[in-house]
């Protein structure tokens, strides 16, 4: 992936039409300062003039774009090369990736000036040229053209790839003249932190200087810098390559000169495409690596990223799907682990959705005496044990113990000492697949049960009165038929109960005997029992017809209901009670509409108060009021009992505290505010059935074991801890991940690289205990460029977003903020001094693996949780807070840097959706039509000018002044433009874990701020910089760094 440079590609690049010339008034950023922590006065850039946008194709007739590809295919993640691997797909020596990014102008604003100060945006020397730079910026042309093709295309081969990681960012030089990089002037010294590895460590961070860890004295060993430089500098450097070491040789001409000359006055801006762009990452890595078989036979080789669509064989390390790593080759030692500061994790993901042309897991079933495992630290039989001995025994590749093999188990092994079995064998030549589990494995020795769903619904005022009841009671009788089953099973296992409640609870006997469905009331709420065992959890084809009848009978039963108040905890408790009288794990699903005031346990009150916005205070409008709910949690996960919960509040609901079980038992919070049928029926009807009938694992209990010389340290996940090791969910399905984080011990050894086993126990669907196993091996290194070269951006946000809310239930948001700054600041400026070939310190210096870290930093810093903004309601911040902990690598992806795909000139003929554009208003046209999608939200943005033509074949009306005001959906029209647009958005709503409801945004309406404050690189709706001034304040933080 490496972006090239930021030579903008065609898809991309070509200038759409209207798009640098978009109204004044349109465009300019919000004023609101940026980040309060910066400080001071915001800074509008202007929009580059609007010839500026168009990305230079690349004049010379250089392949830039192409550069990547070569590149790509290593594992170019982000930029990150795969190890250097025989492996022929992967080993090649990454190219200098960076190219392309020179920037030609300076910056926009003239502010730019003083901060970007000296900042030379130099993103790899080469292929810069993607400058389209204003003609005069003669650095770019010749340089690059001259030579690039050949470097591009193939790194020259000499010296290692270190060097191409890096992009350099060096913006032009001299026209900013100011101070050196100040960054955003206001954003005064460095902010505190310690200079810890994890953002968060407990209580905040020593005064200002704190990062200093790094110092000058702490690079790596001594030589090694050095020697790194020089290559780095010499492959990068060569002319033709400027690389990323813009300040070789090659560059260096063109470059620093050329920063002389630019300087003139004339250029004043800094051009936006100048500067490393996500979607010319994606784009290359899925160029490089897409419709490619990815074979996991390498260790610590980068996967394609999580964008492109590649295909898994599975040669002994677990499929990306289910497990993926920060970095592939981590640091040797301790001291090198803090010394660069990128967190060492994986975000492990047990039940990931494999596709249908993958294999899926194969169960091995070793009969009464169940899995092998090691005598000493319990690993699981796995490929990294060596067989010895004439395969008599075997030693663990965790912890070196020598194991005897079982008699039954034995077999010789071949000339190179392989067993004759291996491949017939999954657990020895596979990275992931099941063992199937004794009844040592099940709860008091006793065989599982099938898991039940119970459907428990608030039939209070405001639910009755909103439809909602009539609703979920008329869905469940076709959604009951698709309860989830084993593959090839004719039916479901799974049994269903149902609960209605407001102040007091219904339990309802569906017997499939009955001829009428019964009810029972339970009024005393503080001591919850359930008063019937047999008929209240039964097997919905057996007694499909007495539940079809009380799902008839509800809506109609409570039609003149008055109530209004309803409880929660009760309700929760009332579900535990059942599943432990039924012996069975389970879910809850329940259908809420507000706080829970009723006298009962857990009544909660109105806390919301926007006075402790931005104070010291503020963390505890986050944190959950615990007491009940905290045990209700460990009730819930010590008897599988998994809770969603779907809210359908008009005001505060307090979410920090209703959330607060379901994220603790592997559950969801579902959240459709001022619900109305007619408008969010639909919406919530698709979260349902998906919630439903996903595929899902219950009483799971996960242990993550290493190899000698580091351990997992801590979890984040939708999930219970009672000790320091085992991970509990009460349920896990087939979107929650667990993001794990390691901390050193000892030396790790390069030779045996870094082992990890991921074994999650769990009941699967129909009740049989199982284990599945994750087994991952990568790379260990005492060279720090090893480590950047192998870095995976879109794993590293994921670590970073649920650090930092967790870390905001403890600390206040400015000192969260200025700790994820700081340690992002620390992990360039430790590339910088030791990976980088040496640079003016103008230029701001990327590892290529890591160049769009800050545009998804800086968006990770504009969400609602860390904004700190009276405008924005405490329950959806709270509720993103929530929604965030349990997701995979591609939801965080997703969610930071949301997809703009124009609509206006698609193919109609193709099944390819339209490239996606750069997250910005620039992008946008008057004339265009464009959705945007971050997996959360969807949004159809429709310009003042969009050709009559395309409104008609859409919507049906004759143009844009004819749209209706309150456009809720999209008529399904009969013609090529509108079957397009609707396949476009099915297949994005299938390939998410939940719904969107698309809302059609017209420009310049009042809806259209909904829509701009996704546009991540522009400046924040509610306070946050902008992508250039961010890069400009990170800059600046680099540089107090090292010096």
């Amino acid at each position: 992936m490496s972006q090239q440079g930021y030579v903008a590609t065609p898809p991309y690049s070509q200038a759409q039409p209207g798009m640098g010339g978009y109204p004044a008034g349109f465009g300019s950023a919000p004023a609101q300062p940026l980040y309060r922590h910066y400080g001071g006065p915001p800074q509008s850039f202007p929009a580059p003039p609007t010839g500026m946008m168009k990305p230079v194709s690349s004049p010379s007739g250089m392949p830039p774009t192409q550069v990547p590809s070569h590149y790509g295919s290593n594992g170019q993640q982000n930029g990150a090369h795969p190890q250097s691997y025989p492996a022929p797909p992967y080993g090649q020596p990454p190219q200098s990736p960076y190219h392309s990014t020179a920037h030609q102008g300076p910056p926009p604003a003239q502010q730019l000036t003083n901060q970007m100060g000296a900042m030379n945006l130099g993103y790899g020397p080469g292929p810069m040229q993607s400058h389209q730079a204003p003609p005069t910026s003669p650095l770019i042309q010749q340089p690059f053209q001259t030579t690039p093709p050949p470097a591009m295309g193939h790194p020259p081969l000499g010296p290692p790839p270190t060097g191409p990681h890096s992009s350099q960012m060096a913006p032009p030089q001299s026209p900013l003249a100011g101070p050196p990089m100040g960054g955003p002037p206001s954003m005064g010294g460095p902010p505190p932190m310690g200079g810890m590895g994890r953002p968060f460590p407990g209580p905040p961070p020593p005064g200002a200087g704190g990062f200093q860890q790094p110092g000058p004295g702490a690079a790596g060993p001594p030589g090694y810098p050095q020697q790194l430089q020089g290559q780095l500098g010499g492959q990068m450097a060569g002319p033709g390559m400027a690389g990323p070491g813009m300040a070789g040789p090659g560059m260096a001409g063109p470059f620093q000169g050329g920063a002389a000359q630019m300087a003139g006055p004339p250029q004043k801006k800094l051009d936006p495409d100048s500067i490393p762009s996500t979607t010319q990452v994606i784009e290359d890595d899925q160029a490089k690596r897409g419709g490619q078989v990815y074979t996991t036979n390498v260790r610590g080789q980068v996967p394609p990223l999580v964008t492109t669509d590649y295909t898994v064989q599975d040669q002994g390390n677990a499929s990306p799907r289910f497990m993926r790593c920060t970095t592939y080759s981590f640091p040797s030692t301790a001291d090198l682990a803090k010394q660069c500061q990128v967190p060492l994790a994986t975000i492990i993901k047990p039940f990931a959705t494999v596709p249908k042309n993958e294999t899926p897991m194969y169960v091995v079933n070793h009969g009464e005496t169940g899995p092998i495992r090691c005598n000493r630290c319990k690993a699981y039989m796995c490929p990294y044990m060596q067989f010895i001995d004439g395969g008599r025994r075997y030693q663990c590749g965790f912890c070196n113990c020598v194991n005897e093999v079982p008699a039954f188990y034995f077999q010789h092994l071949d000339h190179m000492g392989r067993r004759v079995d291996f491949y017939e064998r999954p657990e020895l030549s596979l990275g992931s697949y099941e063992f199937a589990a004794t009844l040592d494995y099940c709860k008091n020795n006793k065989p599982a049960s099938p898991p039940a769903y119970i459907f428990m619904i608030d039939v209070s005022y405001a639910n009755i009165k909103s439809g909602l009841v009539r609703l979920v009671c008329e869905e469940l009788k076709t959604l009951l038929d698709n309860l989830p089953r084993e593959d090839g099973a004719e039916s479901s296992m799974v049994k269903v109960g149902f609960v209605t409640y407001n102040k007091i609870l219904h339990f309802y006997n569906v017997n499939s005997a009955l001829a009428q469905p019964q009810m029972m009331v339970v009024s005393d709420t503080a001591e919850m029992f359930v008063p019937l065992l047999d008929g209240f959890l039964v097997n919905f084809q057996e007694s499909c017809a007495v539940i079809n009848n009380l799902l008839d009978q509800i809506p109609d039963m409570f039609a003149d209901t008055n109530e209004s108040e309803t409880v929660f905890a009760p309700v929760i408790q009332a579900g535990v009670e059942a599943l432990k009288a039924a012996e069975c794990s389970g879910k809850l699903f329940i259908f809420h509409s507000s706080i829970p005031t009723a006298e009962a346990p857990g009544k909660l009150k109105n806390r919301d108060d926007k006075k402790l916005i931005n104070t010291e205070k503020e963390k505890t409008l986050f944190q959950p009021q615990k007491a009940v709910y905290e045990q209700l949690s460990k009730d819930c996960v010590s008897q599988g009992c998994s809770v969603d919960l779907f809210l359908f509040p008009s005001q505060y609901v307090d979410i920090a505290t209703m959330g607060d079980v379901p994220t603790h038992t592997g559950g969801s919070v579902f959240k459709y505010s001022n619900f109305q049928v007619d408008m969010d029926g639909e919406h919530f009807l698709s979260d349902l059935r998906k919630d439903v009938e996903k595929a899902i694992g219950f009483d799971a209990i996960m242990r993550v074991r290493t190899s000698t010389g580091f351990r997992a340290t801590d979890f984040f996940g939708a999930i219970h801890m009672n000790n320091t090791t085992d991970v509990e969910m009460a349920a896990v399905d087939c979107d929650k991940a667990v993001t794990v984080e390691f901390k050193h011990d000892d030396t790790l050894s390069e030779e045996t690289g870094a082992l990890m086993q991921c074994a999650l126990l769990y009941t699967t669907i129909s009740g049989q205990r199982r284990l599945r196993i994750h087994n991952l091996s990568l790379n260990c290194s005492a060279q720090l460029s090893e480590l950047y070269k192998s870095c995976e951006t879109d794993a590293l946000i994921n670590f970073f977003t649920k650090s930092a809310y967790r870390a905001m239930l403890n600390q206040p948001l400015k000192t969260v903020r200025e700790i994820l700054v700081n340690q992002m600041a620390h992990m360039l400026a430790c590339y910088r001094k030791n990976c980088a070939s040496p640079s003016a310190a103008s230029q701001l210096i990327l590892p290529d693996a890591m160049k769009v870290f800050p545009v998804y930093l800086n968006s990770l810093l504009k969400t609602g949780p860390l904004v700190g903004s009276a405008e924005l309601s405490t329950d959806d911040r709270a509720h993103q807070r929530l929604s965030t902990t349990a997701m995979g690598v591609e939801d965080t992806q997703l969610l930071l840097y949301p997809r703009l795909v124009p609509l206006h000139n698609m193919d109609v003929a193709s099944d390819m959706v339209p490239a996606p554009v750069r997250c910005s208003e620039e992008r946008l046209t008057d004339a265009g039509m464009f959705l945007l999608e971050n997996g959360c939200s969807l949004f159809l943005w429709l310009g003042q000018a969009c050709p009559p033509e395309l409104i008609q074949s859409i919507f049906n009306v004759t143009s844009f002044a004819h749209l209706p005001i309150d456009l809720r959906s999209l008529p399904e029209l009969d013609n090529p433009q509108s079957k397009k647009l609707r396949s476009i958005i099915d297949s994005l709503l299938d390939q998410r874990p939940s719904s969107m409801k698309l809302l059609i945004v017209k420009q310049k309406d009042r809806s259209e701020m909904l829509f701009r404050q996704h546009l991540v690189e522009d400046k924040g709706l509610h306070g946050g910089a902008s992508y250039m001034d961010f890069l400009c304040y990170v800059h600046r933080e680099i540089r107090q760094v090292l010096t």
